[in-house]
């Protein structure tokens, strides 16, 4: 099995859009706006930040973005990751996940953040693993107000 993670450009933005549609496809809440994913969100996304394609044998299976919190540029929000129904099962999320720590890192960014969907709590484990503690000081400013409020963790990079 080969696993690649590889940087997205502007011309990925359909095929990113696309697999964030089919990732989100009978997993998570209908109300989610990643179930109507635009190649231009996508655009503004990886303008702002940044964003990661993972590969399995060559073949598109998952993707996450991140961008900049407005005001705080050294915190950088993770969002929209997800690999295709398909391929999950196989801890291939934690290949998105790395990457995007160590661009972090990289880029001497103090800290990370995400939210788990109230829909999703099993993935609260998967983010303590990789070092992403609670903080429900904080809130999402990407939040859809239409859903539960989602449980937004960090990762403080010591930078």
């Amino acid at each position: 099995m080969s696993v690649l993670v590889r940087e997205a450009v502007l011309d990925d933005a359909p095929l990113i859009a696309e697999l964030t549609r089919a990732a989100w496809s009978g997993k998570v809440a209908a109300t989610s706006s990643g179930h109507h994913e635009t190649a231009e969100r996508v655009v503004q996304h990886l303008q702002q930040g940044g964003g990661f394609i993972l590969l399995k044998n060559d073949m598109p299976v998952g993707s996450v973005r991140w961008i900049p919190l407005d005001g705080e540029a050294s915190v950088w929000e993770i969002m929209r990751m997800g690999v295709l129904p398909a391929y999950r099962g196989e801890h291939l999320s934690q290949h998105l996940l790395e990457a995007v720590i160590h661009r972090a890192q990289t880029a001497d960014i103090g800290e990370l953040r995400l939210a788990v969907r109230a829909d999703q709590p099993r993935l609260l484990d998967l983010y303590a693993a990789f070092g992403f503690e609670f903080a429900p000081e904080l809130e999402y400013t990407h939040a859809n107000p239409a859903e539960p409020a989602p449980t937004v963790m960090r990762r403080l990079l010591g930078y």
